[in-house]
């Protein structure tokens, strides 16, 4: 599992691409789809992923549709043209950020504590 600091300035955009990739969905739907891809390495928490969802509607990113499912009410979030913009533009920033970490850590995959030092 990784570090919450780590995950945390990633979330928006784990969010958004997997919105892209799967259309419509609701929030225990997002959280057991990221459970279920990363093999448990990723677990994002209620109080992680309403909070991420909550400002992607606030800035216009998602929006959000109520449908009553059984006896439940599932709140469904979309990714709005404006989100769709900003799946490929954080994914993009995404990728460059890790070749560029790539290139400051010396291109190490797996490093040890000494390596380090």
């Amino acid at each position: 599992m990784f570090s919450n600091q780590l995950l945390k300035g990633h979330l928006q955009t784990i969010v958004l691409q997997l919105l892209t990739d799967r259309g419509r969905m609701y929030g225990y739907e997002i959280s057991q789809a990221v459970k279920s891809m990363t093999a448990e390495k990723i677990i994002l928490t209620e109080g992680a992923l309403y909070p991420t969802l909550h400002k992607l509607r606030a800035q216009g990113l998602v929006r959000t549709e109520v449908l009553v499912v059984g006896k439940r009410r599932r709140k469904y979030y979309e990714l709005t043209p404006a989100g769709r913009e900003a799946s490929v533009s954080r994914v993009r920033e995404f990728f460059e950020f890790v070749q560029t970490m790539q290139l400051l850590l010396g291109g190490r995959g797996k490093s040890t504590d000494h390596e380090l030092a």
